[in-house]
């Protein structure tokens, strides 16, 4: 059984990438993402504004 939805995992997949290429900015101020962890939890965020079958937060 997946944890998450294929629409969280696209979503993670698209932030990596961003991140990756040094645009991947968080919240509306655009500070610059620094870290792989940050990258994720953004993408989960976003999949979960969307519905998408994502675990809740701890």
């Amino acid at each position: 059984m997946t944890k998450y939805s294929k629409t969280a995992q696209d979503e993670v997949k698209k932030e990596m990438h961003e991140y990756k290429e040094g645009k991947a900015h968080s919240g509306k101020g655009g500070v610059k993402v620094k870290s792989k962890k940050q990258a994720v939890a953004i993408g989960l965020s976003k999949a979960r504004k969307k519905g998408a079958k994502v675990p809740d937060k701890k």
